[in-house]
């Protein structure tokens, strides 16, 4: 399989209701370092945090 993003070879494969992504390993830190600045993830810990002090 090859990157989403590119043509390198995939490192790493997501599959959600049977749609398969392939990221190589420079798109897959990147997309990981997006996610780990976004809000939605700050607000995903928030939930998280309280959902698990309940």
């Amino acid at each position: 399989m090859r990157c989403h993003y590119c043509e390198r070879e995939a490192t790493y494969e997501a599959e959600q209701s049977g749609v398969v992504v392939g990221l190589c390993e420079e798109h897959f830190k990147a997309r990981v370092e997006e996610l780990a600045e976004s809000d939605e993830l700050a607000s995903l810990r928030d939930r998280i945090d309280i959902e698990s002090q309940e």
